[in-house]
């Protein structure tokens, strides 16, 4: 039976492709599933629409993904943390630290997002990049200060 993929699947092939299964595979698994449907004329057009829709919908999420990157690259926040002496900081700026500061400024951005191998735990200044979409990376300056 010739279907049509909607998922990538490991041994049968990629998204989109049209592959022939045996029909029992096919009509028990793969279609009641919605892994596949089946292969005719009128499923080719619909899953071409779908994908067409799907490909302008991540599109405008790229395109919204880069503006925000270009405001978040411009962004400098401060956090302030206690010290103790030769400047030994006490705690450490956290992912969720960061996303505090930044709502403060207007920036809605879940803390996941922030990339930091670990916790700030030094003052100075540095660079967090911020993954806002799979191909959009912004980074912003935070600059951590003694209070």
């Amino acid at each position: 039976m010739k279907i049509i993929l909607k998922k990538d699947m490991e041994k049968l092939g990629k998204a989109g492709e049209i592959v022939v299964t045996k029909t029992g595979y096919a009509r028990n698994y793969l279609i009641p599933q919605g892994f596949a449907i089946a292969a005719s004329p009128a499923n080719l057009k619909i899953y071409e629409q779908e994908r067409l829709a799907e490909q302008r919908i991540m599109q405008k999420e790229m395109l919204e993904a880069q503006a925000l990157a270009e405001e978040l690259d411009k962004v400098s926040i401060t956090a302030t943390v206690q010290v103790g002496e030769e400047d030994k900081v006490f705690g450490a700026v956290t992912n969720q630290h960061i996303a505090d500061l930044l709502k403060e400024k207007g920036f809605d951005i879940d803390r996941k997002k922030i990339i930091l191998e670990e916790p700030l735990k030094a003052l100075g200044v540095f660079e967090v990049p911020i993954k806002l979409h799979s191909e959009v990376e912004a980074r912003i300056k935070v600059w951590i200060v003694r209070e």
